[in-house]
């Protein structure tokens, strides 16, 4: 789920077609869907357009910014960005044939923001906040995991959110979600200073994030561009991270308008601080690391907090065999 984001068609990226060395071939041909437009949460996909990352791996790769699932579902694309686990799992409880095969966000960005008045010093003090302004998405997993894991908070604090940071501005004694990556910036921005942040993954909310899935059909018939695309993405997140990522940014900026320097700049910082890509499993496995006891963790706590049912299989919708190498990480600065 998003939310402060202004909701504009982005351009299709596309990567050119390349000679290797040696006997020149075409390359393999794949689109990506990601869950938003364009911005520095996707940043890693879109250097590996731009510094020829996919092509060094026998790739085109073109990046569909704001696709929806039921386009993978249609054939229309190759690769969706899932936005956290329950998405996965909800996928094992319809039987859709959806197959997760890396995890590029150790921790999901997701946040309940405080007023510094309120002094708030843990997860669980939000009890103590009049109200927390949550979306509905939201309100139905988190908020109430939350209630379960914290038991002084209820569903009387909850507010609907309206996709404004104007409320929350207005009522010191109140919480709101977003994103560690964008909602600080805009709320230092509008109300010059700086929210008291609680990261759910923190917290105990221990989805990964920004995974990467297709079709199970395509990757068990595609194993070798699911493997190259996976690997190419993981090089290409080292990269944005740790290298030079202008002219990276400077696409970004060009699909979607409302990015401007100062929001890239602020959301690569707090992906580095907040250890949204790199931590937990990554550090040794490198980005893009999903492992059975990571799954097994957030689906057994959504499980107690009656998020979702108990007794699913989830050995189809996820797999760990292209991930957890540690490939890149001598890229790491």
């Amino acid at each position: 789920m998003r939310s402060l984001r202004q909701m504009m068609p982005g351009l299709a990226v596309g990567a050119a077609v390349f000679a290797m060395a040696g006997p020149a071939f075409a390359l393999d041909e794949i689109t990506f869907g990601t869950n938003w437009v364009a911005e520095a949460e996707h940043g890693g996909f879109y250097q590996a357009v731009v510094d020829g990352t996919y092509e060094k791996y026998g790739l085109k790769v073109t990046i569909v910014p704001k696709a929806e699932e039921a386009m993978l579902l249609g054939g229309k694309i190759n690769f969706y960005m899932v936005g956290n686990l329950l998405q996965t799992f909800s996928a094992a409880e319809q039987s859709v044939p959806v197959e997760v095969v890396a995890a590029i966000f150790q921790k999901e960005p997701q946040i309940i923001m405080a007023h510094p008045e309120s002094g708030l010093k843990t997860f669980g003090d939000l009890a103590k906040l009049k109200s927390i302004i949550i979306g509905d998405d939201l309100f139905i997993s988190g908020y109430q995991w939350m209630k379960s894991t914290y038991p002084g908070i209820t569903d009387e604090q909850r507010k609907p959110y309206d996709y404004s940071i104007a409320p929350f501005l207005a009522d010191k004694d109140s919480g709101q979600q977003g994103y560690v990556t964008s909602e600080p910036y805009a709320v230092k921005k509008a109300g010059g200073f700086d929210p008291t942040v609680f990261l759910l993954y923190d917290a105990g909310y221990t989805t990964t994030s920004t995974m990467i899935e297709g079709m199970q059909e395509y990757v068990k018939a595609n194993p070798d561009i699911t493997k190259r695309f996976v690997e190419a993405s993981i090089i290409g997140w080292y990269n944005y991270l740790y290298g030079d990522n202008k002219a990276t940014n400077d696409l970004i900026k060009k699909d979607n308008p409302d990015m401007d320097d100062a929001q890239i700049a602020f959301s690569i910082k707090q992906m580095k601080d907040y250890g949204i890509v790199v931590s937990g499993a990554a550090t040794d496995g490198g980005i893009g690391c999903l492992t059975d006891a990571q799954v097994k963790d957030f689906y057994d706590k959504m499980v107690t907090a009656k998020v979702v049912k108990a007794g699913l299989d989830l050995s189809k919708v996820y797999t760990t065999e292209f991930v957890c190498k540690g490939l890149g990480k001598e890229l790491m600065k």
